[in-house]
Formats: structure tokens, C-alpha cells, sequence
């Protein structure tokens, strides 16, 4: 379970990473957000997105409705 949700469905590049980069900044180190999005690109974005700044991935899963990852603030 999440410390947050944050739903970014029918959001375009780069305004799921946008609201992702928003959300996680107040949460304390270790506490996650899970993100939902649509857009194709979320996860490359994602991927260079945590590995820049050090976060990290906890799940990522494809499902009929979209995506859903987790992220944990470094």
C-alpha cells in the first residue's frame, strides 16, 4: 500500500512526471507514491526520471486500464 496515489490516466508526456516529481517532494525519505497513467511513454520516462534523481521503482504492472508503479522517495 502507498503512503499516495496520484491518478495521471489521459495524461500526456511530460504531465505524469510532472505531477509525480510535485508529489514526491514533500513525502519523507522511504515513503512511496503510486502513479497510474495511459501515456505509452510512462515508463521510459519513469526509468530515467528515478535514475537520475535516485528513487526507486518498487512495481510496475501493465494492465488493461493503463499502468500502475510505485515509486519510494530516496
Amino acid at each position: 500500500m502507498a503512503d499516495q496515489t496520484l491518478d495521471c490516466k489521459g495524461m500526456n508526456c511530460p504531465m505524469p512526471i510532472i505531477m509525480l516529481s510535485k508529489a514526491i517532494k514533500p513525502l519523507n525519505s522511504g515513503q512511496t507514491v503510486e502513479v497510474l497513467a495511459t501515456d505509452p511513454a510512462f515508463k521510459p520516462d519513469l526509468e530515467a526520471w528515478a535514475k537520475r534523481l535516485g528513487h526507486a521503482i518498487v512495481s510496475f504492472d501493465t494492465g488493461d486500464g493503463g499502468m500502475s508503479a510505485v515509486v519510494q522517495k530516496k
